[in-house]
């Protein structure tokens, strides 16, 4: 049975969507100097910026110090919150309001939400342009991908892809995004130049993530009823290869270096490490017993970072060891994760 990963929403007052921890968040975005622990972090320090966490179902953006692993600041969002992304010039969060249909813009300097723009309905997944000047939103209720202008915050662009598109992730060159479509078992690639689906391919039954290796010669799909990791060539669009993973793989992403590819597996509640040279895996490692729901992943050289929505936790993993060096207690069914370092 498909694993139902966008759990019911609660009724949600306009008063309850959650509470700004001014002085913390001020802090966590380099407005000022923070009250807090000794060794906490402003904002970009060499050893670890911020983690942001979407909260589902408190429609909240937990912001995180990636050096102490505290939660700094408690951010309201949108109507259930899934994708998030950071630009790269460190100023802007993007988060996917899954509820309500809109992108929520924060602004890390003041700490505050500065624009909501409307995009098709039921977005989740987003990926951003590696000069950041655009946000792909995958819009799974509308059969269609929105491209978002950060200059402006006005979406440019509609395009249509496959049936329930839930994922987005762009090349490191970025002239393709490839989208999962978790309803007609596919990925559109899109050229990002001429917004236009260019290809259509194969990505195994109920595609939920997708993923590009560093050089863009392969993309890797996590297939959540199948139970396992496909890899599909860029050049050929053709699967190269099948990794099995364990029941329920729902978020996949790569190392920086390349070398490794990393699979949340829901069923046991593990992450998996994937040889990108021999498609096969090469440690796991468990994050909590059975309905922790690991969910979606970032990486950077020196973490790991999981959500675990039934857990309502955030657990960072030392990549090197393939061991948990935290867990963290975020809010309500946490879902998308995104790194500043």
């Amino acid at each position: 049975m498909h694993h139902q990963h966008r759990k019911a929403l609660r009724p949600v007052s306009g008063a309850g969507i959650g509470f700004l921890l001014t002085s913390g968040l001020l802090a966590a975005c380099g407005a000022g100097p923070a009250p807090g622990p000794a060794g906490a972090t402003t904002a970009h320090s060499a050893a670890g910026g911020r983690v942001y966490v979407t909260n589902q179902l408190d429609n909240t953006l937990s912001v995180i110090s990636g050096q102490t692993n505290r939660v700094t600041a408690t951010v309201p969002a949108g109507v259930a919150p899934e994708g998030v992304a950071v630009t790269p010039d460190h100023r802007h969060v993007y988060v996917a309001d899954n509820g309500s249909g809109r992108v929520s813009v924060l602004d890390t300097r003041t700490g505050k939400i500065t624009a909501t723009v409307p995009v098709g309905k039921a977005p989740s997944g987003v990926a951003l342009s590696p000069d950041g000047h655009h946000l792909y939103v995958a819009d799974g209720g509308s059969n269609s991908v929105s491209v978002l202008d950060t200059r402006t915050n006005r979406v440019i662009a509609t395009i249509h892809v496959g049936t329930s598109p839930v994922s987005v992730a762009v090349t490191r060159d970025g002239t393709t995004a490839y989208v999962a479509n978790e309803g007609s078992a596919s990925l559109s690639v899109i050229s990002t130049r001429t917004h236009r689906v260019v290809r259509a391919l194969p990505a195994g039954q109920y595609p939920v993530a997708v993923a590009v290796a560093p050089g863009g010669d392969s993309v890797y799909v996590a297939n959540e009823v199948n139970a396992r990791v496909s890899v599909v060539s860029a050049r050929t669009g053709t699967i190269t290869a099948t990794v099995p993973t364990g029941q329920g793989p729902f978020g996949v992403t790569l190392a920086p270096s390349g070398q490794s590819a990393y699979a949340a597996i829901l069923g046991p509640g593990d992450v998996s490490a994937i040889s990108t040279r021999t498609h096969r895996i090469w440690g796991t490692v468990n994050v909590g017993p059975p309905q922790t729901d690991p969910f979606n992943i970032a990486v950077t050289s020196s973490a790991v970072y999981v959500t675990d929505q039934g857990a309502g936790t955030l657990t960072v993993i030392d990549p090197k060891a393939l061991k948990v060096a935290a867990t963290i207690t975020v809010g309500n069914s946490p879902y998308g994760v995104a790194v500043d370092p």
